[in-house]
């Protein structure tokens, strides 16, 4: 905290959000949704160390130093069976995206689980025909292109448009993978007309399967409506995300 921020001021203002967020941590903890409840307890423990710091009262430090340490002890208990689930191949996280939900923004849903590690992708999606959908496939890929992983190919497995938009999909598709090409990525597109799961794999071991695909989104009210370009502020309509990690992913 800086010097003009310290003192009793300081602790009125930090210590109502870090006890609203480790209240939000130990729900979370309680109904078993174990990664949402890590993340909460960090930026808990985080916002009571500055007001630890903050503090002057040798009793409430006492407190806060105590609070602090549970919290991170249950923290840490966390990461670890995190981590067994992993290594077990059993973990799995269900997120729930509320009709009109915002802040679920590629970068957001898929963060946690993109790291220098990643160099290859597989996405499945029976669903890349139309302009919106060419886009939304676009805009993962830049995100991963980005970083912070390294991906070198990005699979993709959709179904043919064997409508009058079969030139659209594939023109479409070749020129994104042209542009992925100047990055140094390899796009390799395949059809399946059977194809009805929609799931994204990384080869770190991270499975996400979401209900819509990426085609979670809503269209935009307007041309300059907020949302139109930032799409943490665009609404979405209600899916789930499935969230897995196993030593398996597929290779093919």
């Amino acid at each position: 905290v800086p010097r003009s921020q310290a003192g009793p001021g300081a602790v009125a203002t930090l210590e109502p959000p870090a006890v609203a967020t480790l209240k939000r941590a130990v729900e979370l903890d309680s109904a078993s949704r174990f990664q949402e409840s890590l993340v909460c307890y960090q930026e808990g423990i985080d916002l009571l160390l500055r007001v630890l710091k903050a503090t002057k009262d040798e009793t409430k430090k006492a407190h806060y130093r105590q609070k602090i340490s549970d919290y991170m002890e249950r923290a840490e208990a966390i990461k670890k069976h995190i981590e067994k689930e992993r290594e077990d191949g059993k973990y799995h996280q269900q997120i729930k995206i509320e009709e009109n939900a915002t802040g679920f923004s590629y970068e957001k849903v898929f963060q946690d689980y993109l790291n220098e590690t990643v160099t290859e992708v597989w996405v499945e999606d029976p669903y890349i025909r139309h302009v919106h959908q060419f886009y939304n496939f676009l805009r993962f890929c830049e995100m991963l292109v980005k970083g912070p992983c390294k991906v070198k190919t990005i699979h993709l497995l959709t179904s043919c448009d064997e409508a009058s938009g079969k030139s659209q999909q594939t023109n479409s598709l070749e020129e994104i993978k042209q542009s992925l090409k100047n990055y140094g990525v390899t796009l390799n597109v395949s059809f399946s007309s059977s194809i009805h799961d929609r799931e994204i794999r990384f080869n770190n071991g991270w499975m996400i399967k979401i209900g819509r695909g990426l085609d979670y989104f809503k269209k935009p009210q307007g041309r300059f409506c907020l949302g139109y370009c930032d799409f943490d502020l665009r609404p979405c309509h209600e899916t789930t995300v499935d969230v897995f990690h196993t030593k398996h992913t597929k290779k093919t």
